[in-house]
């Protein structure tokens, strides 16, 4: 039998490519002695340098793990979606959009029990809701912020004003509005994006006792009522009598030149208003019925594991360490602790600031998104964006129920 030169060499290319591969998986797991497990993040530029310093860290400080970080960025969904499709997800990723990748997550309620009651109990309750699905925990919270009322007490100061307080209601903050806009200077009482997030508003919703869907998802009778609806109408009179204004983000580039006295958003603008100097303030959400505080949407960000990952053991304890006390001390500034023994030793539940952002997340307890219970939330979530654009624009300023019922249908 005649073998070719060429078929050797090819054989001799293909061998030589086989064991390279080989040795660098060698290098990878067995030369240092470590499980290498993949921890993919959708954060980039400040936060992924700080991000990679504690993988960094947790390297050094573990015999038995070495953690690679793999920033997806803006890309996080559609590398996500493919690494899952193709078998090849991380070992650890961040994680806020269960209903969408749930499948693909391994529950961790076991893991969870084994660690002890007080593991579990240390996490703010309201977040293993936006961290589980059906009853089944998927990810581990890792921060956290509600919504709230921020203020500019220099306007409130010009206009003879008291501070907002936790019994404010909208016509409190109408009221207030009224006073300090100043057309002929460009100050308005308060502004509103004219293409909000669906999901962050469906808490203005709640506080009227409505909602964007009922607890089984179902959106007829409840996105299409007058409970629904009153709350975005009140916001659209106020733009129409020219005491709000509307803009493209959520307010924060007007509030910070001291042009709006009031925004509704939630904890990331802060140190961007403290670098500004800005004299401000913040205060629980506004009610809309005087007997009944208002709710929050959270805006929850957790880390799950891979269902198909071959190194869970080793995957959990970076969880662990990711979502620790430690951590969570050194991410305040950009996120909420979402640990009750950092928020505590840390002093944040009676901070001037933050402690509203904790009680905010303790009246929110009973809410759940209907990005979470609506099975085709992706189709309802375009027609509420419609919805809103279409009550809030200028341009259209549509009846706020009439709106919410071309997109129940």
């Amino acid at each position: 039998m005649r073998i070719s030169k060429m078929f050797i060499k090819v054989t001799l290319i293909v061998a030589m490519i086989l064991s390279l591969i080989g040795c660098k998986a060698n290098d990878e797991t067995t030369k240092e002695g470590k499980t290498t497990i993949r921890f993919a993040t959708w954060d980039n530029a400040e936060t992924l340098v700080f991000q990679q310093e504690m993988v960094d860290k947790f390297n050094a400080e573990s015999d038995t793990i070495k953690v690679e970080l793999e920033s997806y960025g803006d890309n996080y969904d559609t590398k996500i979606t493919a690494s899952m499709g193709s078998n090849d997800a991380p070992d650890v990723m961040y994680m806020w959009n269960y209903p969408k990748y749930g499948e693909g997550l391994l529950p961790l309620d076991d893991l969870i029990n084994s660690e002890g009651a007080e593991y579990k109990d240390n996490f703010y309750e309201t977040l293993w809701n936006y961290n589980s699905i059906n009853g089944v925990t998927l990810g581990i919270p890792v921060g956290y912020t509600t919504h709230v009322l921020y203020y500019n007490k220099d306007l409130f100061d010009q206009a003879g004003i008291d501070y907002p307080t936790n019994e404010w209601t909208w016509d409190d903050v109408r009221t207030a509005a009224e006073k300090i806009t100043n057309t002929e200077n460009k100050i308005y009482g308060i502004a509103f994006p004219i293409q909000p997030d669906p999901y962050d508003y469906e808490m203005f919703a709640w506080s009227n006792g409505g909602a964007f869907s009922d607890t089984q998802g179902n959106v007829s009778g409840v996105l299409d009522s007058a409970e629904t609806a009153e709350p975005f109408q009140f916001f659209q009179d106020m733009l129409k009598d020219g005491i709000a204004i509307g803009t493209e983000d959520y307010g924060d580039n007007n509030f910070t030149i001291g042009k709006v006295g009031m925004i509704i958003n939630g904890a990331w603008p802060i140190s961007k208003f403290e670098d500004a100097g800005l004299n401000f303030g913040v205060e629980v959400l506004p009610r809309f019925d005087e007997a009944t505080p208002a709710a929050s949407i959270l805006s929850s960000s957790g880390v799950g594991i891979s269902k198909t990952t071959k190194n869970q053991e080793a995957a959990w304890e970076f969880v662990k360490y990711w979502t620790g006390e430690e951590l969570n001390k050194a991410r305040i500034g950009y996120e909420l602790p979402v640990l009750k023994s950092v928020a505590e030793s840390e002093k944040l539940t009676s901070h001037e600031i933050y402690a509203k952002f904790y009680t905010m997340l303790e009246q929110s307890s009973e809410f759940m998104p209907s990005s979470f219970i609506n099975v085709d939330w992706a189709s309802l979530s375009e027609k509420l964006s419609l919805a809103l654009e279409e009550i809030l624009n200028s341009n259209s300023f549509r009846n706020a129920q009439e709106a919410f019922q071309d997109a129940a249908k």
